[in-house]
């Protein structure tokens, strides 16, 4: 197939593109800059000049919507703090664009890389899966996630068959841009267990999701929406003292708080920081304390049975290639 990716020069679009490679697919890469072009072609991808925020006035770039049988969207501007109409602007609008494009050129599938986040906030179950009622995102990243999957199903669609990916925290690069979050804040000595960490949370290493990716190009119905995790959930501290440590970083012997002290303090340093419009979050957010606080596992078996999907790289192999790389 001949396909049409966005992000492909982020760490989860380099896993996908050479996925994809290896299945024999051909890639176009939106590039936007010269940088990002030699990434892609360096991964195998054929470089497309251009950039998603100019995408309303119509583009040359467009062109190339008439000659794949896929696009792949796994663009988007990603950070835990910011307004929802900076993500409306950024992710939202440019992603309802390239939809009607595709559906307008007759591409047969169109993919969107979404994210489990859009359940990280009111919904206080400790399992979900599709079917549960994601209630309202604590950050604005994953309310207007959850508003562009839900305006891109509510669109004609004619021939093209759109099906949804939600991955919850990406990991597998040692330079991932949510990792260094989490390496800034041990050097600053900012890092803390919230609740000696031992809260179960999930994630979705990059070749997980280059699979599903791959999986979905011909497998699932229209409006089809799968979690995609790597099926082994763990605790935080298991989990991420083993990560950081791929980087030399040991917080074994980081302190800790309970959840029923980080929460009212999380909502002390977001009110600052919103009063005093600061461009930057503060050190504890209501995310941190979600993420960190409290269990939340991502029950992929939608992503098993309607694309046949199985992780095909585990936690501890993944972590032994973080290593040694």
């Amino acid at each position: 197939m001949d396909v049409f990716l966005t992000g492909g020069s982020g760490s989860a679009g380099g896993a996908i593109i050479r996925r994809l490679i290896t299945e024999g697919h051909t890639v176009h890469a939106l590039a936007r800059s010269t940088a990002a072009a030699q990434t892609v072609e360096a991964a195998g991808a054929v470089p497309v000049r251009g950039d998603l925020a100019e995408i309303a006035t119509t583009p040359a770039w467009l062109d190339v919507l008439g000659r794949v049988d896929a696009v792949v969207h796994a663009a988007a501007f990603m950070e835990f703090w910011g307004p929802d109409q900076l993500f409306v602007d950024r992710n939202l609008r440019p992603t309802v664009a390239l939809y009607r494009a595709a559906v307008a050129a007759r591409v047969g599938r169109f993919v969107l890389i979404s994210a489990a986040s859009v359940s990280t906030g009111s919904n206080r179950a400790d399992t979900v899966d599709e079917d549960s009622d994601p209630g309202r995102p604590n950050i604005a990243y994953s309310r207007v996630k959850l508003r562009t999957e839900q305006e891109l199903l509510a669109l004609p669609h004619g021939g093209t068959t759109l099906v949804i990916l939600r991955p919850p925290f990406l990991w597998g690069s040692p330079s991932a841009h949510n990792l260094e979050g989490f390496v800034e804040s041990v050097e600053a000595g900012r890092f803390s267990w919230i609740d000696g960490g031992r809260h179960l949370v999930d994630y979705c290493h990059f070749d997980n999701l280059a699979h599903a990716v791959t999986l979905a190009m011909t497998r699932g119905e229209h409006s089809l929406i799968c979690y995609i995790t790597d099926g082994d959930p763990r605790t935080a501290r298991q989990f991420f003292t083993s990560l950081l440590a791929t980087r030399g970083i040991d917080v074994s012997g980081a302190g800790s708080f309970p959840r029923a002290m980080a929460a009212p303090v999380a909502t002390l340093m977001e009110t600052a920081a919103k009063a005093r419009r600061s461009t930057t979050p503060p050190p504890l957010t209501h995310w941190i304390v979600t993420f960190m606080g409290r269990d939340r596992v991502y029950d992929i078996t939608r992503a098993r049975t309607s694309l046949g999907y199985q992780p095909t790289i585990s936690v501890d192999e993944g972590l032994r290639r973080m290593a040694r790389s």
